[in-house]
């Protein structure tokens, strides 16, 4: 029943402590436990005492083979198992392979001096036995304190081994902890790097097209304020022209108003001497002549005015120069726009004034005519006067359109005033009439003209006002993106600023944990170096321990031996006393048959 039991736990792998005490186990049964000692890997604990297993040496010797093949069972319990000095040796040639068991309980059997020299000289290469128990086996006292100091050893060697074990496991999950957290530590750094790294070249990129976009509005805006400067050059060069035409119109205006007031004067001494009546309606003519003179300097005072405020226009336009510096692609589209307007509206004008030009120069042709056919001697004076006329209203004509078809209606007029006069006084006095209204409606179209001119001034003034505040809105946002590029770049700075100091923080912690590292590396090699030191200690003091044990082996010897011979002494002894007793006993049986009969 022990062996199907024990073949049964062989492949066991739950059962950690087994106890057979008092089972009567016999050669098949320590057949049967050498064979579980080899095969089975969980049983920590056996108890087998009261078992009688020394008795059967053959089976003994292949439990104790079993024994030497387990590396996994720590305590033994042979109590009482009738082990003798041959048994004793088979455990001593086991103990020497096993590497696992830690007790071993050995009292109350018959191990004796050869035995006990046996199980101390396998202790030698047995390093993991802690406890040794040999009361009972008629063991000598010395080598009882030899197992004793060889156990004590053992206990200290594995304590030590314990603690080394303990401290290296303690240092070994402290360095894989540390190398966790540094390896962690060093992920999120490289994590949060990363991070940064992306946001940082995301507004980098953010910027640099921000700072494109601003560069090709800039670009823009240089390239719109060069044309504007250009076309301001040409209009300062076009004004400085004006004003030297204008100049020159004045000085030819005052050499025709002599040669007017001259002609005026001989045509009224010719017209005196042929008639008085035509004296006082050349009075009167003078008389509109002067209203004429007159509406001539009111219009020269409005040249003035104008001149004044073309001249305000220019400080206003250099103002916007600069203002205008600024600007955008939408301004120079409405610019654009706006430059297409007054082009169309200076066209149209440029066909009425033209158109009025051909009118006044079909009269003119008219009036030479006339003038050819009535006097004859005038042509020269005429000619040169119509030629001066013509260039002054070309001139005037670029400059101010409601000067020039004034003053070319007052020559007209006065053409004419002088060509009716030789004609029909009557027909002048009413082609004078006729000649006012047209002056005075286009004195009217003049005014209409520049009110149109003032409004287009003004709306230009506003749309310059509005551009300005729009490029002021655009410099706002240009100072604020800029604001914020700095705030960006201080804040890429203070980041990496923190992360150079959390490094370098870092960089201090690992080097100290170098360092401390070092030191518990320092510190094994000289717990190592102790070791040594200690393992030699017991070299030398088992070698000792050796020669001691091997004289107190051969005074062991002699003392079996006198042992022995006082064993057989004492068997012959009882042989004797058995011999005696027996024979007493058969003698007093025969007595006492002898009597009764």
């Amino acid at each position: 029943g022990v062996k199907l039991l024990l073949y049964g736990l062989c492949s066991n792998t739950t059962v950690k402590s087994l106890g057979l005490k008092g089972n009567n186990l016999r050669a098949m049964g320590a057949e049967a436990l050498g064979k579980l000692l080899r095969q089975n890997k969980s049983i920590r604990s056996l108890i087998l005492e009261w078992n009688s297993l020394g008795v059967w040496e053959e089976g003994f010797s292949l439990f104790c083979q079993g024994l030497g093949a387990n590396n996994f069972l720590q305590r033994l319990d042979l109590r009482n198992n009738q082990i003798n000095h041959h048994g004793a040796g088979e455990l001593a040639v086991a103990l020497k392979r096993n590497a696992s068991l830690q007790e071993l309980d050995l009292r109350w059997n018959n191990i004796g001096l050869l035995g006990g020299r046996a199980l101390l000289n396998c202790l030698h290469s047995n390093k993991t036995l802690k406890r040794l128990e040999l009361a009972g086996n008629n063991v000598p006292s010395d080598i009882l304190k030899a197992v004793e100091q060889a156990m004590d050893h053992n206990q200290d060697r594995q304590t030590i081994l314990s603690e080394m074990q303990n401290r290296a496991c303690v240092l070994s999950k402290e360095i894989l902890n540390l190398k966790d957290e540094k390896t962690k530590q060093f992920l999120d750094l490289m994590d949060t790097i990363d991070k940064q790294r992306e946001e940082i070249a995301r507004s980098g990129r953010v910027s640099a097209g921000r700072v494109s976009q601003l560069q090709e509005a800039l670009d823009e805006q240089h390239s719109v304020m060069n044309s504007l400067k250009a076309r301001l050059q040409m209009t300062e060069a076009a004004l400085a022209l004006s004003e030297q035409k204008v100049h020159t119109l004045g000085e030819l205006l005052s050499a025709m108003k002599q040669e007017q007031a001259s002609m005026a004067e001989r045509h009224f001494a010719e017209l005196q001497q042929q008639k008085q009546e035509g004296a006082d309606r050349e009075g009167k003519l003078f008389r509109d002549l002067s209203a004429c003179s007159e509406k001539n300097l009111l219009l020269r005072n409005q040249v003035d005015e104008l001149e004044k405020k073309c001249k305000v226009q220019e400080d206003q336009l250099f103002q916007l120069k600069q203002d205008l510096t600024n600007t955008t692609a939408e301004l120079k589209l409405r610019a654009v726009q706006a430059e297409e307007r007054l082009e169309m509206e200076k066209r149209r004008f440029k066909q009425s004034l033209e158109d009025m030009e051909s009118l006044r120069l079909k009269e003119v042709e008219h009036m030479t005519q006339q003038m050819e056919a009535s006097e004859r001697h005038m042509q020269d004076r005429v000619q040169r006067l119509e030629a001066i006329r013509i260039a002054l209203e070309e001139e005037l004509s670029q400059v101010k359109a409601a000067a020039v078809t004034e003053r070319s209606h007052a020559e007209e007029e006065l053409l004419k005033v002088r060509n009716q006069a030789r004609l029909d006084e009557h027909q002048r006095l009413e082609h004078l009439e006729e000649k006012l209204r047209l002056m005075t409606e286009s004195r009217d179209e003049a005014q209409n003209c520049c009110l149109k001119q003032k409004q287009m001034v003004r709306e230009a003034q506003v749309r310059a006002n509005q551009l300005s505040l729009h490029a002021d809105g655009l410099r706002r946002q240009i100072e604020e993106l800029q604001q914020d590029l700095d705030g960006k770049e201080q804040e890429k700075v203070t980041e990496v600023n923190k992360v150079k100091v959390e490094l370098q923080q870092q960089i201090g912690h690992l080097q100290a944990e170098r360092a401390a590292q070092e030191g518990l590396r320092e510190k094994i090699a000289a717990l190592e170096r102790q070791l040594k030191v200690l393992s030699s200690n017991h070299r030398e003091a088992l070698l000792d321990k050796e020669g001691e044990i091997s004289v107190l082996l051969e005074k062991l010897r002699v003392k079996e031996a006198d042992i022995s011979r006082m064993r057989e002494e004492e068997a012959q002894r009882a042989n004797l006393l058995q011999n005696a007793i027996m024979a007493y006993v058969q003698g007093s049986s025969l007595g006492t048959h002898s009597s009764r009969k």
